[in-house]
């Protein structure tokens, strides 16, 4: 129940992925120690690529910056307790043509 602890600083995702999101997070510090931030991060990395099709970056620490092009309607940042997560849904240089992506400012947890 720890995602019910969670506060969303940025995102741009339908609310249902939101809530997946937010979910995936606490069962995954169920899972995993809170200083275990690389398989927490892996875990849902691994889920959302499952549920979403492949592609998603996950970034899970207590101090680090980003600067990062995403797919519209796919980037969530938000932080349970001290840990902060971010999760996107990048892509390769030659789609920025077709529209669909989002370059964000940079996120400072």
């Amino acid at each position: 129940m720890l995602e019910s602890q969670a506060i969303i600083g940025e995102t741009d995702m339908l609310q249902t992925m939101q809530q997946d999101a937010l979910r995936l997070a606490g069962k995954a510090l169920d899972e995993f120690d809170v200083t275990d931030s690389t398989e927490i991060a892996c875990f849902i990395k691994k889920e959302f690529d499952r549920s979403y099709g492949p592609g998603w970056q996950c970034i899970v620490g207590t101090d680090f910056g980003s600067f990062v092009t995403h797919h519209c309607g796919c980037f969530i940042y938000f932080n349970i307790g001290s840990l902060a997560i971010l999760l996107f849904r990048g892509a390769a240089a030659p789609e920025a043509d077709t529209g669909l992506l989002v370059a964000m400012e940079a996120v400072k947890a």
